[in-house]
């Protein structure tokens, strides 16, 4: 049992710049570099791990070969890897959209649906981004005003600041806005509903596909409930602070801004993740630089994260 670093498969899609490439040392052929999936045993972007005895398998394939507990018993109640994490680089704006809940995206999609937090990096000063309405809509207004394309005139625009907490859970409209580079911890599925994408085309030169009908039906007319900063009070260790900045149901996302090192454990309950959003580490032999991320089995007790930055834990309780 060992601490993993994780090579993260990327992401091309239109919106994207080239931060997570020129910044955070993501390996990518394509021009843009709008995602990368620092934590992932999805379908459509695994994780390989770059070290030690599994060097050059997937994560998928280690829990595979070791069994489900290396995930945690807190992990036990659900049927699939929990979680999926990424960073995210809008050069330009996203499409406004939704996710489904289980219940519809499991009937519907045949995988989980989408509650997800969003941690601000980085944003450019006049950032926005969308959350959510202004006030509570009826259906039958959603729908005509998707039609007559006046959608955005009742969509809840919030400017966006280094540090923001945005939690979005299923069935919340939202759209990121350019200028933003977010962390992202999210529910294990790919499943996205697009209901305004500015006229864009796609690759192929054709607009690209909307998903109207169906965001209709899962779509929660109202405004958002939840404030856009941290849960949590900072909490100082001693060599480091921790922040709570989203737990619930799906995961548990702590913000470590460390001094010195920070004294950390992975208990049976479950795997620990690290992301290095700034900063240079070490953890036993293991080097972690700005963009690594790191995956570190439940059970593996006792471990300390030496150097200074600021790092993404996230677990589950």
């Amino acid at each position: 049992m060992y601490a993993m670093k994780l090579d993260a498969p990327c992401k091309d899609y239109i919106w994207g710049g080239t931060r997570l490439r020129d910044e955070y040392g993501k390996k990518s052929d394509a021009d843009k570099v709008a995602e990368s999936w620092e934590l992932s045993c999805h379908k459509d972007g695994k994780s390989v791990i770059a070290n030690g005895e599994y060097a050059g398998k997937t994560l998928e394939e280690y829990i595979e070969k070791e069994g489900k507990q290396v995930l945690g018993t807190n992990c036990g109640r659900f049927e699939y890897f929990p979680i999926l994490i990424k960073l995210i680089d809008a050069k330009d704006n996203l499409s406004v959209q939704v996710h489904p809940d289980n219940e519809y995206a499991l009937r519907v999609e045949g995988e989980y649906g989408k509650t997800e937090m969003w941690y601000v990096v980085d944003a450019d000063e006049g950032a926005e981004l969308l959350y959510g309405f202004k006030h509570e809509i009826t259906r039958e207004e959603f729908a005509e005003r998707i039609k007559n394309n006046t959608l955005l005139e009742v969509t809840n625009n919030v400017p966006v600041h280094k540090g923001d907490v945005f939690f979005i859970e299923s069935g919340t409209l939202h759209a990121i806005g350019k200028g933003i580079l977010i962390a992202e911890i999210q529910q294990n599925s790919n499943t996205t509903y697009r209901i305004y994408d500015y006229g864009r085309v796609g690759k192929d030169g054709k607009p690209r596909e909307l998903h109207i009908e169906k965001a209709c039906e899962v779509t929660k007319l109202i405004p958002p409930t939840r404030p856009t900063k941290p849960q949590g009070e900072p909490q100082d260790k001693g060599g480091y602070t921790e922040t709570l900045l989203a737990g619930c149901e799906y995961f548990n996302v702590n913000r470590l801004d460390v001094r010195t090192e920070a004294q950390l454990e992975a208990t049976g309950a479950s795997f620990n993740s690290l992301l290095v959003l700034d900063g240079h580490f070490t953890l036993g032999d293991l080097e972690l630089a700005k963009g690594e991320s790191c995956f570190i089995p439940a059970g593996f007790g006792k471990y300390t994260l030496k150097g200074s930055g600021e790092v993404i834990l996230t677990d589950i309780i």
